[in-house]
C-alpha cells in the first residue's frame, strides 16, 4: 500500500467517496491533553465509577474516553461529510493513557467500495491510531464508514 500524506490543516471537514485512496494516510490535528477534570467528567457522565479512574493515585484515563477523543479527532478528515458509521470491526486499548498525557490520532484508508444498490455512495474503511507524546500506541480502531460520491 502506498498513499498520500495529508496535513489536517489542509483539508477540509469530511470527504467524499472520490476522495479517499487505499493508503492514504491522514493526520489529524490538533492533539488533545486529557486532564483529570476531563476524566472525571467523562466518568461521572457515564457512570463509571471505578477508582481507577477517580482516585489520584491510579490516575488511569477511562478508556472510552480515549476511544471517542481518536474518533472525534478523525471526524474532520474521515466521515465529516459521513452518512453513517455502519461498524466498528476493532477496538483495541494497547496502553494505558494518564492524566496529563496528550493524545495525537491519525487514520490510514484501507478500503473503499462503491455501493453496488446506490449509485450515490461508498464505504470506505479506515484504520485510526491513537499516540501519547512518547509515540505510544494507546487506542487503535477500524471501522466502515458510508460516505457519498461527489457526482451522486
Amino acid at each position: 500500500m502506498t498513499g498520500r500524506e495529508i496535513d489536517a490543516r489542509e483539508t477540509r471537514f469530511g470527504r467524499y467517496f472520490e476522495d479517499f485512496e487505499v493508503g492514504d494516510v491522514y493526520k489529524h490535528w490538533p492533539g488533545k491533553t486529557i486532564t483529570e477534570a476531563d476524566d472525571h467528567l467523562f466518568c461521572m457522565i457515564t457512570m463509571n465509577h471505578h477508582p481507577l479512574h477517580t482516585d489520584a493515585h491510579y490516575a488511569v484515563v477511562v478508556g472510552n474516553l480515549v476511544y471517542s477523543l481518536v474518533l472525534g479527532m478523525s471526524v474532520p478528515d474521515v466521515s465529516g461529510k459521513a452518512i453513517a458509521n455502519l461498524e466498528v470491526e476493532s477496538l483495541k486499548h494497547a496502553k494505558p493513557t494518564f492524566h496529563g498525557d496528550t493524545i495525537y490520532a491519525q487514520t490510514t484508508v484501507l478500503d473503499k467500495v462503491e455501493s453496488k444498490s446506490k449509485p450515490d455512495r461508498g464505504v470506505v474503511t479506515v484504520e485510526t491510531i491513537g499516540t501519547n507524546q512518547r509515540g505510544e500506541v494507546v487506542c487503535e480502531f477500524r471501522r466502515k464508514v458510508l460516505v457519498p460520491r461527489r457526482s451522486g
